[in-house]
């Protein structure tokens, strides 16, 4: 007598109807991101036409973007204005690029830049690294050249650094790379700086 083996149960297809209500990659306009982008408790870029969903950050990663986040709310109110916002918040760098920085800020004057979806361009952003090491280091470093942002913070939990660049002549130089027992301080925040120590403190990093 043959025996015949169980037959494994199929696997269920994803709902095709509700993906078919959104654009094939490649394909995505700035409105139809935006719409997702309300939508949705990931972070999520567009690049030219493709959505890119990020990874979702640690809990040490959330806790020096928000420490962060809190020190540049507290610079502004004490120096005439501006914002700081954690992600997810969208900045738009160009037509068809859209990023969401750890921290975006603004200063007073160009506080009309940070509208209630997005903000068009920003006079500093934070990243702080996680495992894609090189979407923060090299691919956004680029970008926000490009996009003429003046400062960008990098945070790097792997090698307890803070690295600051200033935007000179179109591309970032190096204004403070620092470590452990070190302050950073702003390239174009006067009087805003950080003892590097207390960043890592905060996530608890060993």
């Amino acid at each position: 007598m043959t025996i015949k083996a169980p037959s494994s149960p199929k696997r269920p297809e994803p709902a095709w109807d509700i993906a078919r209500l959104f654009p094939d990659q490649g394909y995505w306009s700035e409105g139809d991101y935006l719409e997702v982008n309300r939508r949705t408790n990931r972070l999520v870029e567009l690049d030219h036409g493709n959505v890119e969903v990020l990874e979702m950050p640690t809990k040490s990663h959330q806790r020096i973007a928000t420490f962060l986040h809190g020190l540049l709310e507290t610079y502004a109110a004490a120096h005439g204005g501006g914002e700081a916002v954690i992600a997810p918040y969208p900045v738009r760098l160009w037509e068809d690029k859209i990023r969401e920085p750890d921290v975006v800020f603004c200063k007073a004057a160009h506080i009309d830049r940070m509208g209630e979806d997005f903000a068009d361009g920003a006079d500093l952003v934070v990243e702080v690294l996680s495992d894609d090491r090189r979407r923060d280091l090299e691919t956004k470093r680029r970008e926000y050249a490009r996009a003429g942002i003046p400062e960008y913070w990098i945070i790097d939990p792997a090698e307890k650094r803070v690295v600051v660049l200033k935007l000179e002549a179109g591309d970032y130089a190096v204004f403070a790379n620092v470590g452990l027992g070190e302050r950073a301080r702003s390239a174009s925040l006067e009087g805003f700086g950080i003892a590097v120590d207390e960043v890592f403190a905060v996530a608890k990093w060993k």
